[in-house]
């Protein structure tokens, strides 16, 4: 809604507004470019020009997406499924993704999925069973295999100092 609002002040039609995209119908001038980046930046987005950095953005938003608001499992490999989203070839992707960010789209994807292990495990509404299940991992084992990997910690000994922390904020 932002990225629509400043566009229609500065005036500029466009087809259409998706996440981390817009498409504008009219060539703009260099000054609408540089209000339109300033507008922006006022409310906390920035403008990137450079494609090689809208698709990183776009990598980052499917697995973003994919972790924190799908419930349904892939039914194909994460690589074949951003290939085919993003239509491009994965070793590109790939590439491109650990050259700009230092860490490779797997890693970015396990350290998503931990942090969702962590809010569901703070949430306390599902036990380790549940949580593997709705994060589509193949058992507990891995699941705590991957966050003892990730954080240093398993996710029973992550859940007890949060609990810890809790009850010593409590009696303060």
């Amino acid at each position: 809604m932002v990225v629509k609002d400043e566009l229609a002040k500065l005036g500029l039609n466009y087809t259409s507004v998706d996440l981390g995209e817009a498409d504008i119908k009219e060539n703009i001038s260099q000054e609408q470019h540089e209000n339109l980046k300033a507008a922006l930046l006022k409310s906390g987005l920035e403008l990137m020009d450079d494609k090689k950095s809208v698709l990183i953005q776009k990598i980052k938003n499917v697995i973003i997406e994919l972790v924190h608001y799908s419930e349904e499992p892939l039914t194909i490999n994460l690589s074949d499924f951003l290939s085919q989203l993003l239509k491009h070839n994965y070793t590109y992707l790939a590439n491109l993704f650990s050259e700009v960010q230092g860490t490779t789209i797997e890693k970015f994807y396990i350290a998503h999925k931990i942090e969702r292990v962590k809010e569901l495990l703070v949430y306390n509404e599902l036990n380790l069973t549940e949580i593997a299940y709705q994060m589509h991992y193949s058992s507990v084992a891995h699941l705590s295999a991957q966050f003892k990997k990730v954080t240093g910690l398993t996710p029973s000994h992550f859940k007890h100092l949060r609990d810890k922390r809790r009850n010593m904020l409590e009696d303060m």
